[in-house]
């Protein structure tokens, strides 16, 4: 395995930890977990950047308050009480709904999802502030919670359970928060385009002394008559040069 491969694989490592200590690393964990791989003093530095900018506490966890928006404080407050009402087992108790689960016991596998719902929280903390508001990084990670309950039969000990499930989790937070962020640059460019065909319109208008047609504008041969149509339909008939 070379060098950078390595690394990210500790990357990932360390932040499955984190998800699971509840969003915090002890410095002791960091150091020893980069050691195997060579690193350490200020070789260290990336990895601190990294894990500040993932809203990982070094130590201890970050407050709430210092990570999440008012309206994801808001909707916390409200989710993380309705988990008060589940269960709370003991580390055996929990080792031995991992088995019955990776065995395929309906039964187990409901409470093992239960089991991680605040995990999942946790997780969805190390995300926010990417454009995506926590009720959907927790919505989603919980759909992969469904999803991966039904997978556990790959596993070889109990003990891979929460990090497999964790790791899924993270990975669906992930992928939504790159959808949208793809779909705000595609809207981005949308609206750039609308614009400047506006401004086009604005500068033929000026020429003539009235509004212009889309033919009109199209025979500049700046723009498709096409791509001025879609501009008008998509801003909502509100190019106000263009008739």
């Amino acid at each position: 395995m070379n060098s950078e491969k390595e690394f990210a694989q500790k990357i990932e490592e360390i932040k499955t930890m984190a998800s699971l200590q509840g969003g915090f690393l002890k410095q002791e964990q960091i150091e020893e977990a980069f050691a195997e791989i060579g690193m350490s003093g200020e070789m260290l530095a990336p990895v601190y950047d990294f894990l500040k900018a993932k809203n990982i506490g070094i130590g201890e966890r970050l407050s709430d308050e210092e990570i999440l928006s008012d309206e994801d404080m808001d909707y916390l407050n409200m989710y993380t009480e309705s988990l008060l009402e589940l269960p709370d087992l003991t580390d055996g108790e929990k080792r031995a709904v991992y088995m019955s689960a990776m065995a395929g016991e309906r039964d187990a596998k409901r409470s093992l999802i239960e089991i991680m719902l605040s995990d999942v929280v946790d997780m969805a903390k190390l995300y926010t502030g990417q454009g995506v508001l926590i009720e959907d990084l927790i919505g989603e990670g919980n759909v992969a919670l469904t999803l991966g309950v039904e997978m556990l039969g790959a596993l070889e000990t109990p003990d891979e359970v929460p990090g497999m499930l964790a790791k899924m989790a993270m990975d669906a937070m992930e992928e939504l928060i790159s959808q949208e962020l793809n779909s705000k640059k595609a809207d981005d460019k949308l609206v750039e385009k609308v614009n400047k065909i506006a401004d086009a319109a604005k500068e033929l208008a000026q020429d003539l002394g009235r509004k212009v047609t889309v033919e009109e504008l199209a025979a500049e041969g700046k723009f498709s008559k096409k791509a001025i149509e879609d501009a008008i339909r998509v801003s909502g008939k509100k190019i106000e040069d263009i008739e």
